[in-house]
């Protein structure tokens, strides 16, 4: 007769034995890479250091203001990483953290510079001989393993994503019972803003570049692309359908996060402008009604109808998913202009009391056990909404056939700048 083994433990143990196994090993190789590549990082932070920073600062080749607009806080990133190093390499991580991150300040002002010392560093190659003498030579020394310094200068900004990543893992596959967890786990959430910083900077600089690059599409410069808050969408060709049944005719359109620019080719034999645009027509979208007319099928194209409050726009593609884009990508930026003025009316309206509660206040104040509510001490009112783009047209529409007034995209007060513009608000 044979019986089958019977199991050393209770049921599930092993399981979670296993388990907790996997995860150990998991953290040990997290370990090791993070000790790898911060050895690494921590030479590469020295090659900068030793052969750019301090001796620039020693030859004077550049004035202290180029050269810490070029370097920022290297030096104290620097000095933070090496002692991290050790703490790493001891296997202190938690304490190692713990004393890291009330130093990332250094970091949030590398990142806020990383741009500008871009653009520094590639003026100063480019104008200053002595300076591009000295990098050529330092940069031919075998530490820097043929690396550019225009390599080197990234990778603060692609360590803190780094850092982001590895003590993610490491919380993940660390007991909530050990020392470690809990100093981890604050040094996730901290690193973590740093890196979300990052990213926002680069999506801000990415769109300034659109905003400067459609700018430069268009002729002259009474039509101003770039405005605070505004954010680049999309752009392309669509054809306007006209009201009374005229031609229909292709237009370029760019859609940002306020406004539909709408713009006609010039003429390609023109001397200067032949491959830009001229501005036409701008569109505010807050007051702005996106409908699908057709185009609902799988259909070839489709048309899109968009009611302002004085003018409505036709606008036909006879590509389906580019039409389909279009009408996403208008309604996800009304909608948006909605909800963020719908945000603002609810709370406003939250903090303004009726003239009634006012009154009544006024004639309990001799009751001394009723004290005013709308003169409370320290009481914070929010402040207005920032000023909008005129919803209302400053001119009638080009299809109610009167004459148009000529506005800035950038709604400016000014009548006389207005009156010169080329671009209609409407």
């Amino acid at each position: 007769m044979s019986f089958s083994p019977t199991p050393v433990g209770p049921p599930g143990s092993r399981s979670v034995q296993e388990q907790r196994e996997k995860w150990e090993r998991k953290r040990t190789r997290t370990v090791r890479a993070l000790v790898q590549t911060e050895q690494k990082y921590c030479k590469q932070l020295q090659l900068v250091n030793t052969y750019f920073v301090e001796i620039l600062k020693a030859k004077g080749t550049l004035r202290q203001d180029i050269r810490e607009s070029i370097f920022s806080s290297i030096p104290s990133v620097y000095s933070v990483n090496q002692t991290l190093l050790v703490r790493l390499e001891n296997g202190d991580l938690g304490r190692g953290f713990d004393d890291f991150c009330p130093h990332l300040h250094h970091y949030v002002t590398y990142v806020d510079n990383i741009q500008n010392a871009s653009k520094v560093l590639a003026l100063q190659v480019k104008k200053n001989k002595a300076f591009r003498r000295f990098k050529k030579l330092q940069e031919s020394r075998p530490e820097f393993l043929n690396c550019k310094l225009e390599d080197l200068l990234p990778l603060p900004i692609q360590r803190i994503q780094q850092y982001n990543h590895f003590l993610r893992d490491l919380s993940e596959n660390t007991s909530p019972d050990y020392p470690e967890f809990q100093p981890l786990s604050r040094s996730v959430k901290l690193i973590s803003e740093v890196s979300q910083r990052i990213q926002d900077n680069a999506r801000s600089h990415d769109n300034h570049l659109q905003l400067r690059r459609v700018q430069r599409l268009l002729k002259g410069r009474k039509t101003k692309v770039e405005a605070p808050g505004r954010w680049y969408l999309r752009e392309g060709w669509l054809r306007t359908v006209p009201p009374k049944g005229a031609e229909v005719k292709p237009k370029m359109f760019f859609l940002f996060s306020d406004v539909l620019l709408q713009a006609k080719p010039c003429h390609p034999l023109h001397p200067t402008n032949g491959d830009k645009f001229a501005g036409q027509r701008v569109y505010p979208l807050k007051d702005c009604t996106v409908d699908k007319v057709f185009g609902h099928t799988q259909s070839q194209g489709g048309l899109l109808s968009l009611t302002f409050p004085k003018a409505k726009l036709l606008l036909m593609s006879s590509d389906q998913e580019d039409i389909n884009d279009w009408y996403y990508s208008l309604s996800s930026a009304v909608g948006q202009l909605k909800s963020r003025n719908t945000v603002v009316h609810q709370r406003d309206d939250l903090v303004r009391r009726p003239l009634r509660c006012f009154v009544e206040d006024q004639k309990n104040q001799t009751t001394p056990t009723t004290p005013p509510t709308t003169s409370t001490p320290g009481r914070k009112r929010m402040a207005p909404p920032p000023p909008q783009t005129p919803s209302r047209p400053t001119a009638p529409a080009e299809a109610e056939g009167s004459a148009s007034k000529r506005m800035k995209l950038t709604g400016g007060p000014a009548e006389s700048e207005s009156a010169r513009s080329s671009c209609v608000i409407l």
